[in-house]
């Protein structure tokens, strides 16, 4: 099994955001026709797997990740027979489609929440209710959105619990009908052609077996990589047998242990794990909510751990520094101004050439940045409005709420894709569903498409590489470099081969402490037209440069 477990490694995944990638009848939503439409492009640059958030059936409270029927096309999005189409179109372009399962929790929308609160006992055994007095909640856990995890049904007499928003009920994975539901539609699915699925929080899904008070976190320690979670992945790729598919778990507040687990072939779980710890290096004092500037050296150090650790225990990352919910890496990490090219290419290249399957974002790939909104009225995300609120109430003026989502909303990522330099950037006849990027006629694919020097020429060169080089794909990994917080450096080999990685994660020049012999080496990839500069026996990096080296 390990070679189907594995083969994937030489390719990339490309993220779209339906919703925002390309509108094709003037109704301000992106759908799959639009996707359809732009399927040339996405086999240009090079990608192999298209990864779509949901497009199923949903009230759309969490942008689709509320699914209120796992089988169903959402008509926002079109039709079922356009959902075939799209997959046969991208089988002929040797593309295949990856569907995000939401399986933590559904909407309580879905036929199986509605006929639990109508009193079916059956039906209230597919989520997690319990039985307390209407003054007191199960327990004190706080909800990912804000506000606690528990709603109580008067009808009922009982509290049901959503991790997420109110209309998101968690499943009870307790339940083997449950599992089998949820097995049933990954074979519907694969039967369609689809060729990959992506896995939403689905390290949450098995909950503890004592249900407590936390009285020192939100409650997650208690439910983040439960003690069945494996044993039901284990299951759930078996049974469904989708073993010869790319799967990737999304992982909330994993352990790398376990990320270890999720990913080994050797444990028949997930292809690959997302997780978010180097994500969360400009959260002031862990709260995504209070700015700060990223923790440079802290971001190398988990580079450096989860890199090196997922390979010791021959465990398998998702390459990745953005996507449909957090801010854009260009805005984030790198400098949007004098520096926008080289770092926006920098960044590509310091994630893409690591061990693991890199993803590209849609838009990531022509540098698109935050768009800059400036008012409450410009956001659409329900855990934006939410926090909003929430930070009005802990103080805050209008002005520094703004501040703090501008940065940090999950909305930064959705704005349209900019094709074009014309009106709402080529994504809609109609106005779309969220505002464009403030610079959306000059950032876009049209003005990037034959430029040699172009972010987007330099994504196709990085996709390319992966697919000829075998140190990419395969190679080990060690960090080097450990005096300059704003230096990251590392090393690939492979037999005889050898690849260097250096870049510059700041707007100043930076000299490597290392001492560097160029002998042997050559320069295959880099951001600036100069050859690398050596002061001393050591190399020089320009601002925000790239530089990789091979033997």
């Amino acid at each position: 099994m390990e070679s189907k477990m594995t083969e994937f490694r030489d390719k990339v995944v490309y993220q779209i955001y339906p919703k925002s990638f390309q509108d094709s009848d003037g109704d301000g939503i992106g759908d799959l026709r639009g996707i359809i439409r732009r399927l040339d492009y996405l086999k240009d640059l090079g990608v192999d797997y298209l990864w779509l958030t949901p497009v199923f059936i949903s009230p759309q409270n969490d942008n689709g990740y509320d699914v209120a029927d796992y089988r169903r096309i959402d008509p926002r999005y079109g039709t079922m027979a356009d959902m075939e189409e799209l997959i046969s179109e991208s089988r002929k372009r040797g593309m295949g489609i990856m569907l995000d399962m939401v399986f933590n929790h559904t909407s309580t929308s879905h036929e199986w929440f509605q006929r639990a609160l109508a009193g079916e006992k059956e039906y209230q055994d597919y989520y997690i209710f319990k039985e307390e007095s209407p003054e007191k909640m199960p327990t004190n856990w706080v909800s990912k959105f804000g506000g606690p995890v528990w709603e109580y049904v008067p009808g009922l007499g009982k509290w049901y619990l959503h991790l997420f928003d109110v209309t998101q009920a968690d499943l009870n994975w307790e339940n083997p009908r449950v599992r089998e539901e949820l097995k049933d539609v990954l074979r519907f699915w694969k039967a369609k052609g689809i060729q990959g699925f992506r896995f939403d929080v689905v390290n949450l899904i098995s909950k503890p077996e004592v249900w407590e008070d936390d009285f020192e976190g939100d409650g997650r320690r208690f439910y983040s990589d439960g003690p069945k979670v494996h044993e039901y992945l284990k299951e759930l790729v078996r049974d469904a047998d989708i073993g010869d598919c790319v799967t990737v778990g999304e992982m909330s507040s994993t352990t790398l242990k376990n990320c270890v687990g999720y990913s080994n072939p050797d444990e028949q779980e997930l292809s690959m794990c997302f997780h978010f710890h180097h994500l969360k290096v400009d959260y002031k004092d862990g709260n995504k909510w209070e700015l700060m500037e990223p923790d440079y050296r802290r971001l190398k150090e988990l580079f450096r751990e989860w890199q090196e650790g997922m390979q010791i225990g021959n465990g398998w990352s998702a390459l990745f520094l953005c996507n449909h919910d957090q801010p854009r890496t260009v805005s984030r990490f790198g400098d949007e101004g004098r520096y926008w090219k080289q770092s926006a290419m920098m960044l590509a290249g310091m994630i893409h050439l690591m061990r693991g399957t890199p993803y590209v974002y849609q838009g990531e790939e022509i540098g698109m940045t935050n768009p800059h909104f400036a008012s409450i009225e410009q956001y659409r995300d329900v855990e934006s409005l939410n926090y909003y609120q929430i930070l009005r109430e802990q103080g805050k003026s209008g002005v520094e709420a703004l501040e703090v989502l501008a940065a940090r909303s999950r909305d930064n990522g959705r704005s349209p894709m900019q094709w074009n330099g014309e009106k709402n950037g080529g994504f809609s006849d109609g106005a779309p569903w969220i505002p464009m990027a403030d610079n959306a006629e000059t950032i876009h694919v049209q003005s990037q498409m034959g430029d040699s020097e172009s972010v987007l020429t330099f994504y196709k060169k990085l996709i390319t590489l992966r697919k000829e080089m075998k140190i990419i794909s395969e190679g080990t990994i060690c960090f080097l470099e450990e005096a300059d917080d704003r230096v990251i450096a590392y090393r690939r080999n492979l037999g005889e081969e050898e690849l260097l990685v250096y870049g510059n994660l700041s707007g100043t020049v930076r000299t490597v402490s290392e001492m560097f012999s160029s002998g042997g080496y050559q320069k295959i990839l880099g951001n600036y037209k100069e050859e690398p500069e050596m002061t001393d026996g050591r190399l020089t990096l320009r601002p925000y440069e790239l530089v990789v080296m091979y033997r």
